[in-house]
């Protein structure tokens, strides 16, 4: 993993964005501190908001932060220092570094968005996990589910007619339930304050034999449902757990480390609306140790279901989050390249790096690990609240 830097890190146009980051501030008055990166200079905002949460879920976070800053939040020296220290290998813990730019959110998913990753996950299904039938199943039907539901509108009548269709071909799946079909299919990736930043290692589960990247736009949404900005994820998928069954997604979704999310959240403004977050390209590379090299890319613009439409699926008046939930929007990167034996297909190998950028949201760097080897997450809720109460921020 090269080292970390302002200009690998951060969105192209980072002096006229408004970012929204956490970092760990040490000594013995230190902890978790959100800041905001504001026409180019890091203030630290922790006086006006004790957590991202809080400012996140303002009826208007751009004019909070602008108020903030007016009323003299701190600003918070050396930027490109704090960046290079988030890198774990040659992190020293007497100086800041940052941290996953959420806190107390709700970590929400949506699966199966894509063709791609509609195709991908029925061919996981009738794999029963195993990635040495992938190939094979994937040649046989991967094509023809494929071309049956390019165009369809998922919820539409044609998405229904369709579903009569396949299931008379014996190719109907619960994938495509939720792929095609008028519910959206919405978990838990993970839990509020286990998700990683950028330059942590992330975590597959040392019993997994056939897992992915999942380069993801990450939505920021506050408690009324108004998406208030935008972020990047990875969404580290275990293919063969969630293959054998789709009652295993927990195991395969929610592990130590399992979840990446950063570098910052961009707040929507002049320089960046909603509707351009969802045409953004996300840009995603592996690099292993072996020299096994991959390079793709996802196209939030080509997404099946209108995102707008997932997020009214999320937070409504079945389910509320009241410290605000951000959600992973899915994505078009299903990677099958043979790594090593021929047919075989790709899974991670320790020490991939796995970079997730876009020009606008800036780079998550990440390097795999396996979950029972990486830090142990031991920083929950009631940690925060202590550490915010001597602190005198609640």
């Amino acid at each position: 993993m090269a080292p970390l830097t302002m200009k690998n890190m951060l969105p192209a146009d980072w002096r006229k964005s408004v970012l929204v980051g956490r970092i760990w501030s040490p000594g013995p008055n230190g902890g978790p501190t959100p800041v905001v990166l504001f026409e180019g200079t890091l203030y630290d905002v922790s006086r006006f908001f004790s957590t991202t949460s809080e400012l996140l879920n303002t009826s208007n976070p751009l004019r909070a932060i602008r108020l903030a800053v007016e009323a003299g939040a701190p600003e918070v020296p050396q930027l490109s220092q704090i960046i290079s220290n988030s890198d774990y290998r040659v992190r020293a813990e007497q100086y800041p570094y940052f941290l996953c730019p959420i806190d107390l959110q709700a970590i929400k998913a949506a699966g199966v968005t894509f063709v791609s990753s509609m195709v991908e996950r029925v061919i996981e299904e009738h794999a029963k996990g195993d990635l040495k039938a992938a190939k094979a199943i994937r040649n046989r039907i991967g094509q023809e589910i494929g071309g049956s539901i390019e165009n369809i509108v998922p919820g539409s009548s044609a998405a229904s007619k369709l579903k009569k269709s396949l299931q008379a071909r014996g190719l109907w799946s619960q994938y495509l339930e939720v792929g095609i079909g008028p519910d959206a299919e919405v978990f838990t990736k993970a839990q509020p304050l286990s998700a990683v930043g950028s330059g942590a290692q992330i975590g597959i589960r040392a019993d997994s034999k056939w897992n992915n990247p999942e380069p993801e736009l990450v939505l920021a949404v506050n408690r009324a449902g108004t998406i208030v900005g935008a972020t990047l994820g990875n969404d580290v998928n275990l293919r063969d757990f969630e293959g054998r069954s789709a009652l295993l997604l927990g195991k395969a979704k929610d592990n130590n480390a399992s979840c990446a999310i950063g570098p910052f959240v961009r707040i929507f403004d002049r320089s960046f609306s909603v509707g351009q977050a969802l045409r953004s390209k996300i840009r995603v590379s592996v690099d292993g140790m072996d020299g096994f090299k991959l390079r793709g890319s996802s196209d939030v613009s080509q997404i099946s279901r209108s995102p707008l439409e997932i997020i009214k699926q999320t937070i409504n008046r079945t389910h509320q989050y009241p410290d605000g939930v951000v959600v992973f929007l899915g994505t078009q990167f299903a990677p099958t390249k043979d790594r090593g034996e021929k047919g075989k297909g790709f899974s991670h190998k320790v020490g991939d790096v796995v970079r997730i950028g876009s020009d606008q949201l800036g780079v998550l760097v990440n390097e795999v690990a396996q979950s029972n080897k990486v830090t142990p997450w031991t920083y929950g809720i009631a940690d925060l609240m202590r550490n915010l109460a001597s602190r005198g921020l609640l």
